[in-house]
């Protein structure tokens, strides 16, 4: 399944969650958690986009972990999503639901790959920062850097 969206990321940052499970949001960020760019809770993986703007991102859910160019991307972490309803919403952090996906109730993991960041205008409102998101069934397992961005935040 691949789906394509444009996502107000508000405060740089928007929701995956178990829709059933309604995950509380008010979570507490470390400047750790703003370098890794997502951060993990029951129930909810937030991304942290580079634009507190509408962001282009693409979402596949596949069966496998993906074997994607790392060197296409300026940054890719991923973490475990617990799905026990296998009812994926997508929220934006100010806004409503973007949508909800069916899935097989489990545990997947969610790879985040971030591109473009460094082509954001001075003000930080124009850029061509693009977001690609691959979620797949897999065990539960820690939040995991594969690619730091090197840039300021």
């Amino acid at each position: 399944m691949q789906k394509r969206y444009e996502i107000f990321a508000d405060y740089h940052q928007f929701y995956l969650w178990d829709q059933a499970e309604s995950p509380d949001t008010a979570l507490d960020y470390t400047d750790d958690d703003l370098q890794r760019r997502i951060k993990a809770a029951p129930f909810l993986v937030v991304i942290q986009p580079e634009r507190n703007m509408s962001v282009p991102v693409e979402l596949d859910i596949v069966d496998g972990p993906p074997d994607e160019a790392l060197d296409l991307w300026d940054h890719v972490a991923e973490a475990s999503l617990d799905l026990p309803s296998g009812r994926l919403e997508i929220h934006e952090c100010t806004g409503g639901s973007i949508d909800i996906l069916s899935v097989a109730p489990g545990t997947y993991r969610v790879r985040a790959y971030f591109g473009g960041l460094g082509t954001l205008t001075d003000d930080g409102l124009d850029g061509e920062d693009h977001y690609r998101l691959v979620l797949w069934p897999a065990p539960s397992a820690p939040l995991a850097v594969i690619k730091q961005f090197s840039g300021a935040r």
